[in-house]
């Protein structure tokens, strides 16, 4: 075990931490918690490309953190009624399609090599800025109610077309799977 998967690891952990202190209502400290597991995320893939210790175990791990944490915070705040339970559902169900493809792709021996695209990167980008300002919002008291519904929208837009995508690569390839039966 090398010490940028030990940070992942750590990351992981912070995720149950951050949904009860959601749950809680520890808005402010919530998103202190967010925000290390966000700078950790940083500093992990920093030592592992400055010092070479790039695994296989971590390029699994990582993203996994990644969507656990986001996909953790979206639920916990839609269980606190602060994001709509349709935002949530849409986040969480196109994660759970990209992982459900890339499981049957590699159940059918036919592993899907998922390529990041802009869209999902700007996707991630937005979720996170999202989430950040949502919990200061409600960490410093104030009024959330010209930010929400514009962030709402610009996050649900941004995971619909980025969902769209993968859904599209996810079917070429099975037709390639089958063209080449």
């Amino acid at each position: 075990m090398n010490f940028p998967n030990l940070i992942t690891i750590g990351r992981i952990l912070l995720v149950p931490v951050t949904i009860w202190l959601l749950i809680s209502e520890a808005f402010g400290w919530a998103l202190a918690v967010f925000l290390i597991a966000g700078i950790s995320d940083g500093i992990d893939g920093y030592l592992a490309r400055r010092f070479s210790s790039q695994t296989e175990l971590g390029a699994y791990l990582d993203p996994i953190a990644d969507k656990l944490l986001l996909v953790s915070v979206f639920a916990a705040l839609g269980i606190v009624k602060i994001l709509p339970a349709w935002l949530v559902l849409l986040v969480i169900t196109r994660d759970l399609l990209i992982i459900a493809g890339v499981m049957l792709a590699w159940v059918l021996e036919k592993p899907f090599i998922m390529k990041p695209r802009f869209i999902s990167k700007a996707n991630t980008a937005v979720q996170v800025t999202f989430i950040a300002v949502v919990l200061a919002i409600y960490a410093a008291h104030l009024s959330p109610a010209s930010f929400v519904p514009l962030g709402t929208a610009l996050v649900a837009t941004l995971t619909f077309i980025s969902g769209a995508y993968y859904m599209r690569d996810w079917l070429l390839h099975t037709k390639s799977i089958e063209g080449a039966k």
